[in-house]
Formats: C-alpha cells, structure tokens, sequence
C-alpha cells in the first residue's frame, strides 16, 4: 500500500534521492527543505518540475529543523492535504571538518542542534499523529561512524551521529506500543554522490587548526583519498535510497531495527549486530520483550504483540 512520507532535508544528497525513489515506487512523498523561496527555490523548481515530468508524487514543503514552528507546519501540510502521515525519514544533517578542539563549544552545539535536536523538534510536530493513527514508521538516517572506523577531524559530526542513534534506540522502544516502528538505516563512507564534504562546515579557531597542521599536515585529503581507495567500483550512493524504499515498502512488523549500507565496510555492522543483541536480551530480562517490536494489528483485527 503507498505510503505518505515527509523527508526532512530532501534538498540534496540522501535526501534528493530517497524522496524520488520513493515517489517513483509510488509513495506520496513530501520532500522538505529550507527556504523553498529563496536560496533553494532553485532545487524546489526542479522537484516539482520532476514530478510533473514524470508523472510522480512528489512534492516540496518548508521545513527548517532548527524551527520548531517551520516543523510544525510542516507536519500540518502533509496532514491537511493527505489526511495521514505514515512514514518520516530523519535525514537533515551538517558535517564539519577539521581537528576537534579547533571547534567553540558554539560550534558543537551547532552541530549538535542540527543533528540531533532537529530530530526532537520534528518528532514534537509529527508524533501526535501518528500516534493516533496508531501506526507508522520512525526511519532514521545514521552513520557507520557511530560504532565503525572514525577518521581523525570528524568529531563533531560523529559525536552528534551517535547521540541520534542513542536518541532513536530509546524512541524505538518508547512508541512500540503505539504501534510505531523505527528503523536505523546506517550508511558507510561515500566519498561522492553526496554534498557532506563539499558543504562541510571548518573550525572557527583558525591557530589551533595550524598547530594541528604541524603534526597533521594534509590530513583531510589523506583519509579522503584512503576512503576512495577502499571504496569498491561500482558503489553506489543511491544503494542507501534503494534500500529506504525497501525498508518502507515491507509490512508492518516485519522492518528490520538496523540495516547498513557500508562499501568501504568500517566494521559498524559487526558491532552493531552485538550491541542491538544486547539490547534484545536486556529487554528481555527486564520483562519488556513486546518493547523490540510495535504492536501491529490487522485489518479487523485485534492488537497483535510480536514474539521476539
């Protein structure tokens, strides 16, 4: 059954690409940005010239993850015109580079504000509703950073990638019983195809950026090239859009809690598969298996809690 899909940070990237794949499984999907009028009405014209050309439902919405009103807004768009809201893909984010104490406390926050808390305040927008359908599905985009490999001079982002994934692990068990699922999609290292590092913000504190030159010199462009060295031919970074539509695509229940898409293969899966299995067996010794899966029920049917 098609789908009703806000992504937030839809405008390049993961996010350009996942809302046409979707749209072009058949979702109505609902590609967010800022500023739609201004700096990105550009980016805006092509989606909706896109859709049109092709046929597909895929539409443009004002979301600005560091305004709770913009998110609020946003949600009641997709609501208004849809009627529901069944799928929201967390996918804005911000990537700085360069050495970590380079960085203020104001520049982590900053990082901190976009990734992370940009989550809460479009959760804060979106969750009432689906909590009343009593249904839906919490996908969020990750990174393999947050327990694979991690390069020198991206402790800012990596930092603010695990506190979402920390964030969206508690979410998962907190809404289960609302009959909400959550998936953790992780990619890996993609050194083209997206416009993290082309974007990336640098560290304000330009001395200590030198003296880390000292003993660091070239260091950015030395893990770049080693990640594209590592990166076999013919990877792809629309495998992580592909595998968005996938994970939306499967009945309720039956979405996987974690899924990577890793080329470069950092050892993210490895540790993953261990630590989402003792969280499984601590739920269980706490008594709350049904909190691993949400309660899904059927056509005409009554609540359904899944085994574990």
């Amino acid at each position: 059954m098609p789908s009703t899909v806000l992504i937030t940070g839809a405008g390049s990237g993961f996010g350009a690409l996942t809302a046409h794949a979707l749209a072009a499984a058949g979702h109505t999907v609902y590609a967010s940005m800022r500023h739609v009028e201004g700096r990105n009405a550009a980016r805006a014209a092509e989606v909706r010239d896109r859709a049109a050309r092709e046929g597909i439902d895929l539409r443009v919405v004002e979301l600005d993850v560091l305004d709770q009103d913009s998110a609020d807004r946003a949600v009641a768009r997709v609501v208004a015109e849809t009627g529901r809201l069944d799928v929201l893909v967390h996918n804005a984010g911000h990537m700085v580079l360069g050495p970590a104490e380079a960085f203020t406390p104001e520049q982590l926050a900053a990082v901190y504000d976009t990734n992370v808390l940009g989550t809460q305040r479009v959760n804060r927008a979106a969750l009432p509703q689906l909590r009343e359908q009593g249904h839906g599905l919490l996908l969020w985009v990750g990174s393999s950073s947050t327990r694979g490999g991690t390069p020198p001079y991206l402790a800012p982002y990596f930092a603010a990638k695990a506190a979402m994934d920390a964030l969206a692990v508690s979410y998962a068990a907190e809404l289960a019983r609302f009959g909400i699922e959550s998936t953790i999609v992780v990619p890996g290292a993609f050194t083209s195809g997206t416009d993290h590092f082309a974007n990336a913000g640098h560290a304000a504190d330009r001395a200590v950026t030198e003296a880390y030159e000292a003993r660091y010199a070239g260091m950015t462009d030395q893990v770049g090239r080693a990640l594209a060295a590592m990166t076999p031919e013919g990877a792809d970074v629309a495998d992580v859009a592909r595998e968005i539509v996938r994970v939306v695509g499967l009945p309720a229940g039956n979405r996987p809690f974690r899924t990577h898409i890793d080329p470069v293969d950092d050892g993210s899966e490895v540790v993953s598969v261990v630590a989402d299995h003792v969280r499984e067996r601590f739920y269980h010794r706490l008594g709350l298996p049904d909190l691993l899966g949400p309660a899904v029920a059927p056509a005409g049917g009554a609540v359904r809690v899944p085994s574990v």
